[in-house]
């Protein structure tokens, strides 16, 4: 039976009849910002219509440059894995996936890669390695080294800068305050804490004399990396330059948060000095429990956003809300720190 708070396409996406391609098992997952489709080999990501302030999504134009963007920009990471951009037409009250008619959504198609090899679940069957670690190190120096630098994208490492993105999580967040993920003792010991950092003009200025300020990936951490054959680091921030625009510090502090998430701070703590000590980088460490509080924090932002979406399901709210708990609770411990 059809899911009647699904938008009718996402509905006639749910059935195999709308791929151009075999299809025998189709899933939905949903997150605050997208439809992702697993049908079959393939991927399809569709953007929600969805405006908060940071992203604007709500109309099929900027659906479709957004998609256009991911595209080029997840391609210097892992070319193979996009595909490209298929149309969501609609004809004679049909809907089709790169079929005939008038298009009324995009979508990013993607090769599918093997569930059991996303980073996440390797985490969790307890097989993550320093090995491992090391070869995502490998790619990361590099991309890095590449990445552009301009004056333009350098400004977006200032105090000034990073604070527009760390108080506006604060400022999205104040509804939620007395909500069994987020207490009023945790909103203020973790505002207080990155007001007081944000002060500290000068780290941020050592960092981008230092060129360490540039187009980064944005979203890295182990939801979106997927341990294959090769290593695939994909879904980078393509909705908001400003958060991708940034300090490699606060890159490398989402994976180094990720892992601390996970209980695996020894794993954590090796995968800093490593990186630290390939890409030469003397200055990154006294930002590094900065950047993960900010990173934790949004982490548990986007869970409280991803529940109270009308359209999720109680199950995914509930998970959704302790996921954000957990997250809350470790941004405080960086606080302290």
């Amino acid at each position: 039976m059809a899911d009647a708070s699904l938008p009718p396409f996402i509905q006639a996406l749910l059935k195999p009849e709308a791929y151009p391609h075999p299809a025998p098992e189709i899933s939905l997952v949903q997150t605050h910002i997208s439809y992702v489709l697993l049908a079959g080999s393939f991927v399809y990501k569709i953007k929600k219509p969805v405006d908060f302030g940071f992203l604007n999504f709500t109309t099929l134009e900027k659906r479709k440059h957004f998609c256009e963007q991911e595209l080029l920009l997840n391609r210097r990471l892992c070319p193979s894995l996009y595909l490209g951009l298929v149309p969501i037409t609609l004809q004679d009250a049909a809907f089709s996936l790169d079929g005939p008619g008038t298009p009324v959504e995009y979508a990013v198609k993607m090769a599918r890669m093997p569930e059991e090899r996303m980073m996440a679940k390797v985490i969790d069957r307890g097989e993550l390695s320093k090995e491992t670690l090391d070869r995502i190190i490998a790619i990361l120096v590099p991309f890095y080294a590449k990445a552009e630098s301009t004056p333009a994208i350098a400004a977006f490492g200032t105090a000034q800068a990073v604070s527009v993105n760390v108080l506006e999580n604060f400022d999205q967040t104040q509804g939620f305050i007395g909500c069994p993920a987020l207490s009023r003792e945790q909103f203020e010991a973790i505002s207080g804490y990155a007001r007081a950092f944000l002060s500290t003009e000068e780290l941020f200025a050592e960092r981008i004399k230092a060129g360490r300020v540039r187009d980064c990936h944005g979203d890295l951490y182990s939801a979106n990396i997927c341990l294959a054959n090769g290593i695939y680091i994909y879904d980078c921030i393509e909705f908001n330059e400003r958060f991708r625009y940034c300090d490699v510090a606060s890159d490398v502090a989402f994976l180094a948060m990720d892992l601390d998430f996970h209980d695996l701070s020894d794993l954590s703590d090796y995968f800093i000095e490593q990186f630290c000590q390939a890409a030469e980088d003397h200055t990154l460490l006294p930002m590094l429990n900065f950047y993960k509080c900010y990173r934790a924090f949004v982490r548990g932002k986007i869970g409280l956003f991803t529940a109270h979406a009308p359209e999720v399901d109680p199950a995914t709210a509930e998970n959704c809300l302790a996921l954000a708990k957990k997250y809350f609770t470790l941004a405080q411990r960086y606080a302290a720190s």
